[in-house]
């Protein structure tokens, strides 16, 4: 069994209650102003703000979440397993390093980390929090044996 040393969701399922929340604002501002409370209509725009939001929140646990287990990294739908990481301290970033995920470029509001592999290539792994995910890595990368 593998053991988790480090993740990030992309998003907590919360977001979805975003909309719900906004739409009781709204209710209450028409109720303490005095003018009429459209109940329903209130309802509809938390509902339909509900509904749009459970596609993206599901977008981004999906593609946008990371996980560093004893046994492998994920970058959204990208396993990648531990006996292929090589180094993540001093690792330059060469021009055209492929991005883990998928994606053409590391995502908005991600720092990337600069990782070799076992065959000499170098990727870019990214997080949020991209010093403790270099932790992380280190750690999975020294406890990792190799074969010689």
């Amino acid at each position: 069994m593998s053991e988790r040393l480090y993740a990030e969701s992309g998003v907590s399922w919360a977001a979805i209650v975003w909309g719900p929340v906004f739409a009781l604002v709204g209710a209450l501002a028409e109720l303490v102003t005095g003018g009429p409370v459209h109940v329903v209509g209130w309802l509809m725009v938390g509902f339909g703000l509900c509904v749009i939001t459970i596609p993206w929140v599901y977008a981004r646990r999906r593609f946008l979440s990371l996980e560093v287990t004893t046994k492998q990294l994920r970058q959204g739908r990208e396993k990648l397993p531990a006996d292929q990481l090589a180094d993540v301290t001093d690792v330059g970033t060469p021009v055209g390093a492929r991005v883990l995920g998928g994606g053409w470029s590391v995502p908005r509001k991600y720092d990337s980390l600069p990782v070799k592999l076992t065959d000499g290539s170098v990727v870019l792994a990214w997080a949020k929090d991209v010093e403790a995910l270099q932790d992380a890595l280190d750690r999975l990368v020294r406890a990792t044996p190799r074969e010689t």
